[in-house]
């Protein structure tokens, strides 16, 4: 078993910096997991509050960037016209979109340490020598209670959720890195997050990153 971690013991990192890239199965808990190992290294996470830095670098609404956030929209192939106005938002294609929040994502690289969760960001930032990509799964079982319990909805409609949302998921991935999401070998690390628990998998993560050398006392 690994033992806890904080950031009191280790919060060095070689290069300055230290990227974890977190691709998850929806209701595995990658989200805790990677909020937890941000708490443990003192670094900030990036999921929903990516959105709106790409929405305030690019001038469109942040509901834009929500609504359509690691989806394809196969109807939109739309040359985006500039300059950017809330009135052109029904033009912009996937691929402008994409763009957007990938020059977000590496300045965010650039700027110092953070996790990144989802987003592709293990394929955008795969030049850089200071990152952890890592892919959180889980048994259907476990996933769907997860979502069933934190969105107080029956069994039912959580494994749909879950269907849906991995669909969107893997097609968003596989399209623009032409890898295929979820696959062990796109990775550094897989790990089923139903056997250590949201901190075990912090744990073990980051004692992953230390004895790969990305993190040192």
């Amino acid at each position: 078993m690994t033992r806890p971690y904080s950031a009191a013991n280790y919060n060095q990192f070689p290069m300055d910096k230290l990227i974890i890239n977190i691709g998850r199965q929806f209701g595995s808990g990658g989200k805790c997991v990677a909020v937890e190992i941000g708490k443990k290294l003192d670094i900030k996470v990036y999921d929903n509050t990516l959105i709106s830095k790409a929405a305030q670098e690019s001038g469109f609404s942040q509901d834009f960037f929500r609504d359509r956030d690691e989806k394809r929209n196969l109807l939109s192939f739309f040359t985006m016209p500039a300059p950017y106005s809330n009135n052109s938002e029904s033009y912009l294609s996937d691929n402008g979109l994409f763009k957007m929040q990938s020059s977000t994502i590496r300045n965010i690289a650039e700027a110092g340490s953070a996790i990144i969760v989802g987003r592709c960001s293990d394929y955008i930032l795969r030049d850089y020598d200071c990152t952890l990509d890592v892919f959180i799964t889980a048994p259907m079982k476990d996933r769907i209670k997860r979502v069933a319990d934190r969105l107080e909805i029956s069994e039912e409609k959580a494994e749909s959720m879950i269907v849906k949302k991995d669909k969107n998921r893997e097609a968003y991935y596989n399209y623009f890195t032409f890898g295929n999401w979820g696959v062990a070998s796109n990775y550094d690390l897989c790990i089923d997050s139903s056997i250590l628990g949201i901190e075990g998998t912090a744990d073990f993560i980051i004692d992953f990153a230390v004895r790969s050398g990305l993190i040192t006392k």
